[in-house]
């Protein structure tokens, strides 16, 4: 039979157990919603081309769901979205499940089916798509496909900045402007209606920013300043009533002048005039200066609108010939191409309706009726518009992909309708009545139509009988074209169209009569071949059909299929290949936006790319600018893991060669300097060369290198000096074809990947080669010094060439040739080799994790990560022990025990999500989650050695003083120290962090390969000095107070005579293990891991590291007796649950806190368990006695004060050695002398006090 207290307490646990249930419950139910959203619904997509659809596809989407699609594509693309399938909860507004396009101009709501066939196309490269659901009524939701489509400059304008000093719009540096006694020059533009400020279109200036050229306007009018001269345009050109000639709507203007005359001709709404401009006479405009897009000073403003197409000659064209100007004649000095500007990407835009634009997807008119359009209009079946659009003729109509119509066309139908007029009126007058007829005839309607492009014509009425027949009677015949907005997928019969005008008939007025009536629909363009290979399918008219170029599958070409507007026929147009044509600098350019950052690279992508420079590298010409992209695009490469690039590095050696060998240049020398790759080419005179030398390095404030020729850098990462005897043992033909130097610098190695070598590459790769000959055997030795990428202490280095012919053509090490000098140190190796070529050291080392074969790689791999998450766990329930019950955290060795808890348990945490973390590929995100690794492992150092230090103030340091605020200086020391390291390695960087914190692959083999990618400190000596150095100090210090502990409870417990010395063993066995966790003691295998014990060690350490926070929960926590009574008196029921009057009262120790409370707060660690050597108070009373009860009488003993009290704060604290206290109370307590004792030893009671 159960006690009543027993009783009330099962009675109180089952309530907390409702409560638990209920929230078990909510949990049980929240996880089911997660799981039924079946997806995760917010990403960013990047792909070239991809599919997503809503939760659950093709089932019913969730309830509440809030999804949001983030489509990105690298500058110079747009994005086409096309819903394949579109089925959401339809509603007036939308207003319940909708789903939201944001293009990047605006913004679209789509409910229903309304979307369903259509495609869209961003503004910019980016497009947002936002879905939500309500808490009722699914439905299937959609299917979304997305591709990319590159944008040329001919179908973006350009904003024009309103800040010229902050990303200005000009002309590229590597396009050079000719002194100009003459030119042409054209360009279209807008300017907002509301701006009357003086403005700029553009401004040329030289070198020492004097302008030479502009043109804008001012209070006098339009003009054209050359060489500081202005002329006035204004009588020439065609204003508004504001005077001014360019409007919201683009306009081209085209200005000719001819120096040799001073004349100025200006071409602007087809009318050219020519203007005499006396002070240009003689004139000219230097060269090698810059165009800016606006203004290039603060003193007048940016034409505030757009400009497009602008194009530069270097000669004067004739007004016919600018009168028939067409988009294909390019400037042959500016152009309206990417190659020949400089420009931000939010200054650029992508539009349609450009008069030069070429191959956009294009995109709808008018927008397609949808609830939120229509409001309480909104039906399943029909919709009704309420005012037709104007009678204009329109392209670009959507497709809307139905299946369901009759016939061929289904949104465009030709009308041919015979009007009779039986009263004398003018033709334009027929025109006008039938044109209001019609569009009041459809107005009504429930089909969304209007009729674009009305023609008339008179004709005979000889088939009319003849006594019918008037003077007075004329037959019309009127065409015209009628459009259906078919956005509810309904069908409309021709039959439906020709009832509903004969049914209105008597409402056209004025003496007129309709007589027939007919409908056609107008039909595609049939599917054809044209030129071969591309195929393009049936096709609506103006609809533009996209397919790759043949033999690409990064270009596009294009076709449209137009709408005649004389007869209202669909015809094909001519196919735009101009993306096909074997442009390097394009196909360049698009390589390197298929590599940029944040692309998933392949390795059949790599060998692509590889194959494609290749080809540009051996059939092209290779100017400066070209080899840059192309150098660019092999860093980019270089990014990738080795076994990406293993197929592909032989073919991109011998073609970053070739590049070296053929790049043309002009001046002594020229250099390309990437994140991965430096390529310098040096001219030489064979028959004055007295040496040379080279050498790179890191550049400063930047993340590429600095390449110097004939001049040492300081700490150069590599140099190659030439000896005078370089070319002495040349044949005279290759002696006379030497004419250039190249240089290569590797930063990655991925390229350099020698199957058959055992030894570890650990340095970077310099080549050197002398134009296109071999030199070998060499009289004087070059001399290759190179610094190493991994710190060695004991040196073993070999030099070795890169020699093509191993392994079958694939490459490999071989050290023929080369040897090590003697100066070489543990930081760089100087090599001597009698030939040139690719140039590396190999180290055979110990220390390196290639030591691991791969099996025992993978079984450390899944130690650490099972060990980590294991020891999260418990320290979390470490942590949560100590925050549910205010007890067990009263004293300070339980808040350093908390704080170092959570320091472990978030260095588990990040350690388990760093590898996932690093697969995104986002270089901000993974230098963050490295400093956060960072910060906690250094963290976790810091209080595994502020536990050592508490143990010294209680174990060692027994002066009479009080620490004030003891925690708060603990927390600060122990938090503040790791983050001030942090912060101090962050701030050395320069704003470039990825110097130091990065993405690497760890874990690879013997022979270099495999490896996982992990983010992580990058910078060897920043690894060594705050992690290696920072732990060895905390390690030395732990282990000076290990030792001490463990002569304290040896030398205490030694004393004690009523245990075996079985029990004694134990006990000190115990404590040693809880101390050598507690103060991370096993941290220190990893300076044993060396050697043949370098395996062993390594389990060592992964074992018990990634099992740390385990062992402190058993340790310091399950194994404690106070917190076994929490868990007893909170956790358990019935027999198991200790009751709350069962605690330290029954125990001379709570007799000794019961009769006083003058014990503070305790300084001893917990980890000392019961070895404390001193048991020090502070009083918190202002008695000087120290009262003890004994539990077996009410008698109270009152000691005599004690001979010294530290004076703190107006207290006196007492000190009593723990041997007394134990002595006395054993006087008072003899029945129960082993149970005080057990409790003494395992308590955090033992305290010291230090003043500051």
């Amino acid at each position: 039979m159960m006690s009543p207290v027993s009783d009330m307490w099962c009675y109180h646990w089952k309530r907390k157990l409702q409560h638990f249930l209920y929230l078990f419950t909510i949990y049980v139910i929240s996880v089911q919603d997660l799981v039924l959203g079946c997806s995760d619904c917010r990403i960013s997509l990047s792909n070239p081309t991809g599919i997503f659809t809503s939760p659950c596809f093709p089932s019913d989407y969730p309830n509440s769901q809030a999804c949001k699609w983030t489509l990105r594509a690298p500058p110079g693309f747009i994005i086409q979205i096309t819903f394949i399938e579109f089925d959401i909860e339809e509603a007036p507004n939308c207003i319940y499940d909708s789903l939201t396009l944001d293009t990047g101009e605006n913004q679209v709501k789509f409910c229903g089916v309304t979307a369903k066939g259509l495609s869209f196309n961003s503004t910019g490269n980016e497009m947002i798509v936002s879905f939500a659901s309500d808490f009722s009524i699914q439905k299937r939701g959609f299917n979304a496909s997305y591709t990319r489509v590159a944008v040329s400059l001919r179908n973006q304008k350009v904003i024009i900045p309103q800040t010229p000093d902050v990303d200005p719009v000009s002309v590229a540096k590597t396009v050079p402007v000719p002194e100009l006694s003459q030119f042409t020059l054209c360009f279209e533009a807008t300017k907002a209606s509301n701006d009357a400020n003086d403005w700029k279109a553009f401004s040329y200036i030289d070198p020492l920013s004097t302008e030479l050229l502009s043109f804008g306007k001012t209070t006098k009018g339009h003009f054209l300043s050359i060489s500081g001269t202005e002329c006035i345009l204004d009588h020439v050109l065609i204003t508004n009533s504001d005077g001014d000639f360019f409007t919201e709507t683009f306009e081209q203007l085209c200005i000719v002048w001819d120096g040799f005359s001073g004349t100025i001709g200006v071409n602007g709404k087809s009318i050219y005039h020519t203007v005499h401009c006396s002070g240009t006479f003689g004139q000219v405009i230097h060269g090698n200066g810059k165009l800016v897009l606006g203004s290039d000073s603060n003193e007048i403003s940016s034409l505030n609108g757009n400009i497009y197409n602008f194009r530069l000659w270097n000669f004067t064209m004739s007004s016919q010939k600018l009168s028939n100007l067409s988009c294909d004649v390019k400037g042959n000095i500016i152009d309206w191409e990417n190659d020949f500007w400089s420009i931000p990407t939010s200054a650029l835009k992508a539009e349609n309706n450009l008069s030069c634009g070429s191959y956009l997807i294009p995109p709808r008119t008018t927008e397609p009726t949808s609830c939120e359009n229509l409001g309480s209009l909104c039906q399943a079946t029909t919709v009704n518009a309420t005012t037709p659009p104007p009678p204009i003729v329109t392209t670009n109509m959507p497709d809307t992909n139905r299946t369901d119509k009759p016939n061929d066309g289904g949104l465009f139908y030709r009308i041919s309708i015979t009007v009779f007029n039986y009263k004398p009126i003018l033709e334009s007058k027929v025109q006008s009545v039938v044109a209001e007829w019609l569009n009041q005839t459809f107005q009504n309607w429930n089909y969304t139509v209007y009729v674009v492009n009305i023609s008339i014509q008179p004709t005979t009425v000889n088939e009319l009988p003849r006594e019918k027949r008037s003077i007075t009677e004329q037959r019309f015949v009127v065409w015209a074209l009628l459009v259906y907005n078919s956005t509810n997928n309904i069908s409309l019969e021709e039959q439906a169209i020709r009832q509903k005008l004969i049914s209105n008939n008597g409402t056209i007025g004025d003496g007129l009569r309709v007589h027939t009536v007919d409908v056609d629909p107008v039909e595609k363009c049939t599917a054809e071949e044209n030129p071969p290979n591309y195929f393009w399918p049936d096709t609506r008219p103006t609809v533009t059909n996209f397919t790759l170029c043949h033999g690409n599958s990064v270009q596009i070409a294009s076709r449209t299929c137009f709408l005649n507007p004389q007869n209202y026929t669909s015809y094909w147009g001519q196919p735009d290949l101009r993306n096909c044509t074997e442009n390097a600098a394009d196909i360049a350019n698009q390589l390197l936006n298929l590599t940029g950052e944040g692309q998933q690279l392949t390795s059949d992508k790599v060998n692509d790319v590889v194959q494609k420079l290749k080809k540009i590298v051996n059939d092209e010409e290779i100017d400066e600018s070209l080899g840059s992209t192309v150098v660019t695009i092999f860093s980019n490469i270089l990014t990738s893991s080795d076994s990406v690039l293993a197929a592909s590095s032989s073919e991109a050696l011998k073609t970053i060669d070739t590049l070296a060998l053929k790049i043309q240049f002009t001046g002594p020398s020229m250099s390309i300097s990437t994140r991965n790759l430096a390529l310098g080419v040096s001219s030489i005179n064979s028959t004055s060369f007295s040496g040379s030398s080279f050498s790179v390095g890191p550049q400063n404030n930047a993340s590429d290198f600095q390449l110097d020729f004939d001049k040492n850098q300081g700490n150069a990462l590599a140099s190659v000096v030439l000896p005078s005897s370089l070319l002495k043992n040349l044949s005279q033909d290759e002696f006379e074809a030497v004419s250039r130097a190249q240089f290569t610098f590797f930063n990655k190695n991925g390229l350099f990947q020698d199957s058959e070598m055992n030894a570890n590459l650990t340095s970077f790769v310099v080549a050197c080669s002398i134009g296109n000959v071999t030199i070998r055997d060499l009289q004087d030795a070059v001399k290759i010094t190179i610094k190493h990428t991994l710190f060695q202490e004991d040196l073993n280095p070999t030099c070795v060439f890169w020699d093509m012919n191993k392994n079958n053509g694939n490459g490999g090490w071989n050290p023929t040739g080369c040897i090590a000098q003697a100066e070489s140190n543990e930081n760089e190796t100087v090599c001597l080799c009698n030939h040139l070529t690719h140039f590396g050291v190999l180290m055979d080392l110990q220390g390196t994790a290639s030591q691991i074969d791969p099996q025992n790689n993978k079984v450390l791999t899944f130690i650490t990560y099972i060990g980590c998450g294991i020891s999260a766990i418990f320290s979390a329930a470490t942590l949560l022990t100590y925050i549910a019950f205010e007890k067990l955290r009263r004293d300070y060795p339980s808040k350093i025990l908390m704080n170092l808890s959570t320091a472990l348990l978030f260095l588990n945490l990040v350690f388990l999500l760093d590898g996932w973390i690093a697969s995104f590929n986002i270089e901000g995100l993974c230098i963050a989650v490295a400093a956060l690794l960072h910060f906690f492992l250094l963290a976790t150092f810091t209080w595994m050695g502020l536990e050592a230090v508490h143990m010294y103030i209680a174990l060692v340091k027994v002066f009479n003083t009080y620490i004030r605020r003891y925690i708060l200086k603990f927390c600060i020391i122990g938090w503040g120290l790791p983050a001030l390291v942090v912060a101090i390695v962050l701030a050395s960087t320069n704003t470039n962090a990825s110097r130091v914190y990065g993405k690497d692959l760890y874990g690879r083999d013997a022979k270099g390969q495999g490896g996982d990618d992990f983010c992580w400190i990058k910078d060897k000596v920043v690894f060594y000095v705050t992690c290696a150095g920072y732990f060895g100090i905390m390690f030395l210090m732990n282990v000076a107070m290990f030792v001490v502990v463990m002569v304290q409870i040896c030398g205490r417990n030694g004393k004690r005579s009523n245990r075996t010395l079985r029990e004694e063993v134990l006990r000190n066995l115990r404590s040693m293990v809880s101390l050598t966790f507690l103060l991370g003691m096993t941290w220190g295998f990893a300076f044993f891991a060396w050697g043949p014990l370098n395996l062993p060690f390594m389990y060592l350490f992964a074992i018990f590291n990634s099992l740390q926070g385990l062992f402190i929960f058993v340790f310091h926590c399950a194994m404690k007796e106070n917190v076994q009574k929490q868990w007893r008196r909170h956790l358990c029921c019935g027999r198991f649950r200790l009751a709350d009057n069962s605690d330290w009262s029954k125990t001379a120790t709570n007799i000794i806190k019961k009769s006083s409370d003058n014990l503070g707060k305790s300084l001893s660690s917990s980890s000392i368990g019961s070895n404390s050597t001193y048991l020090t108070s502070k009083s918190k009373s202002t008695s000087n006695t120290y009262f003890k009860r004994n539990s077996h009488t009410d008698n109270t003993f009152v000691d005599k004060p004690l001979s010294k009290f530290a004076q703190v704060d107006g207290e006196q604290t007492p000190i009593i050695p723990v041997h007394q206290v134990i002595d006395k109370v054993k006087g008072y307590c003899s029945a129960h002398s082993d149970n005080f004792y057990k409790n003494i030893m395992m308590s955090d009671t033992f305290s010291h006090s230090t003043k500051f």
